[in-house]
């Protein structure tokens, strides 16, 4: 049994396909399980490119010192003023999930505010369709989309090869359980 399975109803993130549907903007309040603290020299370009490049929104701000800003649910990011940032983007990068069908307003978009910044796009051999961004702060992201699935793709066989395989459609499994197992530990605690 495979220790993947299918867990997309934790994630805003739709499902991969031409007709796919960004979530709308989320404006809750949670306890934040990852993040990207980014410092800029240049708080308010940086809010600028963000917000009209990258999609995102203002969530809250501490004038002259913070801005936290989100697209998606889980998808939040600290701008942080401050006097020295690098000159150069950093080899490491930060991923945020769009849609298909964003892409090309995403590279547009950028690419109107700051024509040098975007790489891309390019397909990968894991199924995404992938653009890098070097924002006003250097920091490189990549914007990312899931492709349509084709089993028959290339792409299928690269992720069969090591070990991902298509959840089964028929499967209402929605836990992060091996049945067996669980079967094994009901039996020794009887």
């Amino acid at each position: 049994m495979s220790d993947y399975y299918n867990a997309f109803e934790i994630s805003p993130v739709p499902d991969p396909g031409p007709d796919a549907v960004p979530p709308e903007p989320f404006h809750g309040i949670y306890g934040m399980p990852a993040f990207a603290t980014i410092p800029t020299n240049d708080l308010a370009a940086s809010v600028d490119f963000w917000v009209r490049g990258l999609g995102f929104f203002e969530l809250f701000s501490i004038p002259g010192t913070l801005v936290h800003l989100r697209r998606w649910a889980f998808q939040d990011v600290l701008l942080v003023a401050e006097e020295n940032v690098p000159e150069q983007a950093p080899a490491m990068s930060f991923s945020f999930s769009y849609v298909l069908g964003q892409i090309d307003s995403v590279v547009a978009d950028c690419r109107a505010l700051r024509p040098d910044s975007v790489d891309g796009p390019r397909d990968t051999p894991w199924n995404t369709r992938d653009v890098t961004v070097i924002t006003p702060e250097n920091a490189r992201i990549v914007v990312t989309a899931a492709k349509p699935f084709d089993p028959a793709s290339q792409e299928a066989r690269n992720l069969e090869a090591i070990g991902i395989t298509p959840p089964d459609p028929d499967s209402d499994r929605t836990d992060n359980t091996d049945n067996t197992d669980n079967a094994d530990n009901n039996e020794e605690h009887a």
